[in-house]
């Protein structure tokens, strides 16, 4: 194994990518572009009974719309392959004879009820059923039995193969965050490597496939911490070189203890998938369809858990392939916060180009059936831009520019209207009509005039040519929004709303 930075994703295929799944890919492509390394993806299939169909797909799909471009995986194969474990049986086959080998694994036959008998004596003692150095010899195994016996068993019984640890033994292990971790062996299990059905269980395919791939970073969740003893031994049985381990901090609930679950997307919703996920007929969408874009998703992701040393917060991905550091890898939680993200997706639409505002708000339109004028989009995005915080609420935030208002604010109704109401969208109606220029420098200069000589307030005659042109007090400016709708229309509307008065 040589020195370069060789980092791995390694996702199970049972159901859709959680974005706390993400952020460890991302913490591992970014580790991997900094030090000019490689970024694998490696599907961890072996357990078929767990396997969604579809899962796979939208793993690599999500991983793709973040921009995450793996140099190694299912679908670019390199010389490390294949890179889904249920292909790679022949190399699980061949290292467990070695352990046997080496007496670092054994047989064992005890069947699942003998298993749960021995699991109640101890229940009713109120201990705890471990499986290891302090009682194996009691049990049906390779280590209890003669070589003859082990050998008829092999050939005409079911069996496993476990790892066999070590017997009252201080193990001492290493992360990179954490520092020195230590376990004592007697509480670990001699934990199954090898299953009856001849495919290896999670533990032992993921150190073998990370020797094989000559990962140099094990870079993944907090929750794989209690793992890492049982991994270390494995190395060390095997006489191999120990990547470094990174266990990464925990993503934590926006309230309250734990760590973030899809329950806490559904109780405050957020999505908790990068992109929609489709299952058995059910559609659940995920940060694209709410109208993230992908470089803010990215973006608040890279600040959970690491931090620039800077006040800087706005990232692009390939800004933060410069910037990470794995010593800038917080060694707490950090705190989901659902506002705080559509803030970063705000901050990152303001610095998309009005022509990929255009292009998309024209799609929307498109979607909707609604007419337009190509020429005019560009405009309309300017306008409306600082208020998108979602790609999704784009619709909603111009519809006026296109329709006119179907309903009106009740509330500025009542605080706007009065007797004189009608004479004054007649006078508005007529001054409206006798611009010869209609811009909004004009259209501006004509209604504070207005005002002036009406002796009215002019935010009072503001609120109502905003309620005739847009049907709320909300909306993009004023005078460049009644430009951009036209003479024609926009004098429409102000009728329109002195019939629905009438």
């Amino acid at each position: 194994m040589d020195n370069k930075i060789r980092v791995r994703f390694a996702p199970s295929p049972t159901g859709p990518l959680h974005i706390g799944g993400l952020r460890t890919a991302l913490f591992n492509y970014l580790f991997a572009k900094k030090n000019n390394g490689d970024f694998l993806v490696r599907i961890e299939d072996t357990d078929q009974t767990r396997y969604v169909p579809g899962s796979e797909k939208h793993i690599l799909d999500s991983l793709a719309w973040c921009g995450i471009s793996p140099d190694e995986g299912p679908e670019n194969e390199g010389k490390h392959g294949p890179y889904r474990q249920s292909e790679r049986g022949l190399v699980y086959e061949k290292h467990i004879s070695m352990l046997i080998s080496n007496g670092g694994a054994y047989y064992a036959f005890d069947t699942k009820e003998e298993l749960e008998k021995e699991r109640k004596l101890c229940e009713k003692e109120g201990k705890t059923f471990i499986y290891n150095a302090s009682n194996r010899l009691r049990f049906k195994n390779s280590l209890s039995l003669s070589s003859k016996k082990t050998k008829e068993l092999i050939e005409n019984q079911n069996y496993v193969v476990r790892f066999k640890t070590p017997e009252k033994r201080e193990i001492t292990c290493y992360d990179v965050l954490k520092g020195k971790v230590v376990v004592d062996s007697l509480v670990m299990d001699d934990k199954v490597l090898f299953k009856a059905d001849r495919t290896p269980t999670y533990h032992f395919a993921n150190v073998v496939d990370d020797n094989k791939m000559e990962i140099s970073h094990v870079i993944r969740g907090e929750e794989w911490l209690p793992s890492l003893a049982l991994h270390w031994l494995l190395y060390d049985a095997f006489g191999w070189k120990k990547p470094k381990f990174i266990h990464l901090p925990l993503i934590l609930k926006p309230t309250g203890k734990g760590k973030l679950s899809k329950r806490d997307g559904d109780k405050f919703g957020f999505p908790v998938f990068p992109i929609m996920w489709k299952n058995q007929g059910k559609i659940i969408e995920g940060y694209k369809e709410k109208g993230f874009l992908a470089e803010a998703t990215v973006n608040f992701l890279a600040l959970l858990g690491w931090n620039p040393g800077t006040d800087k917060e706005i990232f692009k991905l390939r800004e933060l392939e410069v910037e990470f550091s794995l010593k800038k890898l917080n060694n707490s939680g950090a705190r989901f916060d659902p506002d705080k993200n559509v803030w970063f997706n705000q901050q990152h639409i303001q610095l998309l180009s009005e022509s990929v505002l255009a292009k998309f708000l024209e799609g929307e339109l498109t979607k909707e059936n609604v007419l337009y004028d190509k020429k005019k989009l560009p405009s309309i995005v300017r306008l409306i831009r600082p208020r998108i915080r979602l790609l999704s609420e784009i619709f909603s935030l111009s519809f006026y520019f296109f329709e006119p208002p179907k309903t009106y604010n009740e509330k500025a109704l009542k605080k706007l209207t009065d007797q004189k109401t009608d004479l004054f969208l007649t006078k508005i109606v007529a001054l409206f009509s006798d611009l010869k220029v209609f811009n909004s420098k004009n259209i501006q200069n004509t209604l504070e005039n207005s005002a002036k000589d009406s002796s009215l307030v002019f935010g009072k005659v503001l609120g109502l040519i905003r309620l005739a042109i847009i049907g709320e007090l909300s909306g993009a400016d004023l005078f460049q929004t009644i430009e951009l709708i036209g003479k024609k229309n926009s004098v429409k509307r102000i009728k329109d709303l002195a019939s629905f008065l009438k």
